[in-house]
């Protein structure tokens, strides 16, 4: 049913100048390593305090932690879905065949859903440590975990 789009993803000027260049598919692959670094320090400072486990600062509470955060989370997806898109277009075929890729992209949208809207109420309004914010903490770093694990998956498939 998408297999048509894929092709159409793949045929594309862009996709062939990231894919038949030198060094756009390396240098992009590496702007999306610096993301997704970016990504995991932005989610795991506030999911491990929400946990109870990371920071505990007495001048800094779980929601001041989530709001000095937050824009680099933000960066740090829109820096991930840019990249991930050029490294798409680049192998979008081979995407269309890969399971890791449907997973991958199945979770992006929950877990980026899950950070921004659950997540952050969570962490606005927590003052400490409860049973709730360490599920929130725990769900959030499952998601993204998941969404991690499907891109280097995609990579052995």
């Amino acid at each position: 049913m998408f297999y048509p789009f894929f092709e159409w993803c793949e045929s594309t000027e862009l996709s062939r100048l990231v894919r038949e260049s030198v060094w756009a598919f390396p240098v992009t692959e590496a702007f999306h390593l610096v993301g997704l670094c970016l990504l995991g320090g932005a989610l795991l400072i506030v999911d491990l305090r929400l946990l109870g486990v990371g920071l505990k600062l007495k001048e800094s509470s779980i929601a001041e932690l989530n709001r000095q955060v937050r824009p680099w989370l933000i960066a740090s997806i829109v820096l991930m879905l840019g990249t991930g898109a050029l490294l798409f277009l680049s192998e979008a075929v081979k995407c269309y065949y890969s399971h890791a890729f449907w997973v991958k992209i199945t979770t992006i949208p929950l877990a980026i859903v899950f950070s921004l809207v659950v997540r952050e109420r969570f962490a606005r309004r927590a003052l400490y440590t409860s049973a709730y914010t360490q599920w929130v903490g725990a769900a959030d770093m499952v998601l993204w975990f998941v969404v991690a694990a499907g891109g280097r998956w995609i990579g052995f498939s």
